[in-house]
C-alpha cells in the first residue's frame, strides 16, 4: 500500500511538471531553479530518515544516498544551466549548441538543434525522475540508485573529457570534478565493500548510462537536425530509458 502511494505521488509530480497549465514559458527558462529552491526540503526528508541523527548511519541508508545523489545533481545543474563559474545565464544552452554546429560543419548559427524544450525534458527525465525512482526503490531495489549514481559519473567524464579537449572550460566541469567523480568512486567502492555481488549492477548501471547518452545526443540529432521525427518522439524515448532501471535486478542482487 505504501509503495503504490508513492509511485502515485510520483506520477503525479511528474505530470504536473510535464503538463503544465500556462507555466510552459517559464519552466523552459527556469526549470532549474526549482530544482534549486528544493534543495532544502530534500535534505529535511535526507536527515529525517534517520531517528538517530548521525552522519554515519545515514551514509548506510541507500534512500538518504539517493537524495543526496539528487542533490549533487542539482547542484550541477546550478552551474550548468543557471550560473556558470563566469557569472553567465543558461551558459549550457549556448555552449553546447555551438559546439553541435561547430562539429556539423553549419553554417547558419542561428539554428539550435537543442532547444530549451529538450534541456528541460532531458534534466527533468533521466535526473529527477530517475533520481524520485532511486529513492522510490531503495533499499529493496538498489539498480535505480546505481543508475543514478552512473549517470553522475558519465556526465562528469564527459564534462571533463570536453575540458580536457579543448583545454577550455564548459558550463557543469568544476561540479564534475569536485562532486561527481569523487561521489561515485565512493559509492562504487562502498557497494563493493558490501557485496561484490554488486560488480554486475555497477557494470550495467555504467552501461545504462552511457546508452542514455547516445539516445539523448543521437535522439537529439535524429529529431531537431535530419527531421525524422517529431521533437515529441524523442522525449517520450528519454522517459522510457528513465524507467528502464526499475525492470532490472528487482531482487536486489546481481544476475
Amino acid at each position: 500500500m505504501g509503495e503504490s502511494k508513492t509511485l502515485g505521488s510520483v506520477i503525479v509530480l511528474f505530470a504536473m511538471l510535464w503538463l503544465p497549465i500556462g507555466q510552459y514559458d517559464f519552466l523552459m527558462e527556469h526549470w532549474m531553479k526549482i530544482g534549486t529552491y528544493a534543495v532544502p526540503f530534500l535534505l529535511i526528508g535526507a536527515f529525517s530518515l534517520s531517528k538517530e541523527g548521525l552522519l554515519q548511519d545515514h551514509f548506510r541508508n541507500y534512500r538518504f544516498i539517493a537524495i543526496m545523489m539528487l542533490i549533487a545533481y542539482i547542484i550541477h545543474q546550478y552551474e550548468e544551466h543557471w550560473i556558470d563559474l563566469f557569472g553567465n545565464y543558461y551558459a549550457f544552452y549556448e555552449f553546447n549548441n555551438d559546439f553541435i554546429l561547430g562539429n556539423l560543419g553549419a553554417a547558419d548559427s542561428s539554428i539550435k538543434p537543442l532547444t530549451k524544450a529538450a534541456i528541460f525534458v532531458i534534466n527533468t527525465s533521466l535526473v529527477w525522475l530517475v533520481g524520485a525512482i532511486a529513492i522510490w526503490r531503495s533499499p529493496k531495489q538498489l539498480f535505480p540508485l546505481i543508475a543514478m549514481a552512473s549517470i553522475i559519473m558519465v556526465n562528469g567524464v564527459v564534462h571533463i573529457l570536453a575540458g580536457l579537449a579543448k583545454l577550455q572550460y564548459n558550463p557543469g566541469l568544476l561540479t564534475s570534478i569536485i562532486i561527481f567523480v569523487p561521489l561515485y568512486v565512493w559509492f562504487a567502492r562502498y557497494l563493493m565493500a558490501q557485496s561484490e555481488d554488486y560488480k554486475n549492477q555497477i557494470i550495467a548501471g555504467l552501461v545504462w548510462a552511457f546508452l542514455a547518452h547516445v539516445i539523448m545526443v543521437a535522439g537529439l540529432l535524429m529529431a531537431n537536425w535530419f527531421n525524422l521525427f517529431p521533437e515529441w518522439v524523442y522525449f517520450i524515448a528519454l522517459v522510457i530509458w528513465s524507467i528502464v532501471p526499475v525492470g532490472f535486478f528487482r531482487n536486489g542482487k546481481s544476475a
